[in-house]
């Protein structure tokens, strides 16, 4: 199967080009502008061994929503049309991992009835000069633009970077396992109404 996608967004707020390959080897090229951000997003990719590539610019000197925030609807966008009619696949996958004191719980339906459960609260917000909550606004907007049914919970975790850090791989390699191609199924959808 070729599940590629590649999906262009020119606003006056951000301009971005991203390139996804759900069947890569966690391969990256990531600029948005946000160093934190790209270290995430690198994460995400190499642990959900898919191959990601983007080049991102956006109103950075304003904050960074604009940017986190469309980079989530040009993932979503691009996962949505990589995975097509989603024949074939596993539909769920769950990742719980630790990082240091962190310890993060991620569980994703491929159902194409797009919810977020997002439950990621620390005493700290900032890492570096990052505010993880932004990640719940690229999680947000992924969801809504992917067709997905997500749950994040960060169990625990005092560092910003550690707790956000588990989030982000645990997201990676929860994808993978619901993108996985179930040989059993075939060219079935996995959905016992015959639709996704």
């Amino acid at each position: 199967m070729n599940r590629r996608s590649t999906i262009e967004r020119d606003t006056k707020e951000t301009k971005i080009k991203l390139a996804l390959n759900l069947d890569g080897t966690g391969k990256t090229k990531i600029n948005s502008g946000i160093p934190f951000f790209d270290h995430m997003l690198t994460l995400m990719a190499s642990h959900g061994y898919m191959d990601l590539e983007l080049e991102a610019s956006g109103d950075i000197k304003v904050d960074y929503h604009h940017t986190v925030e469309d980079v989530g609807i040009c993932l979503g966008n691009a996962i949505r049309e990589a995975l097509g009619e989603r024949r074939g696949i596993r539909r769920f996958g769950e990742a719980t991992i630790p990082m240091d004191e962190a310890l993060a719980r991620v569980a994703v339906d491929l159902s194409n009835r797009p919810f977020l459960v997002y439950q990621v609260e620390m005493k700290r917000s900032l890492a570096g000069d990052f505010d993880i909550n932004l990640a719940g606004e690229f999680f947000r907007a992924l969801v809504n633009n992917s067709g997905m049914a997500l749950h994040i919970d960060l169990l625990r975790g005092d560092d910003p970077h550690h707790g956000c850090e588990a989030v982000f791989k645990a997201f990676g390699r929860a994808l993978d396992v619901a993108c996985t191609l179930e040989p059993r199924s075939s060219e079935n959808i996995p959905s016992t109404k015959g639709i996704l």
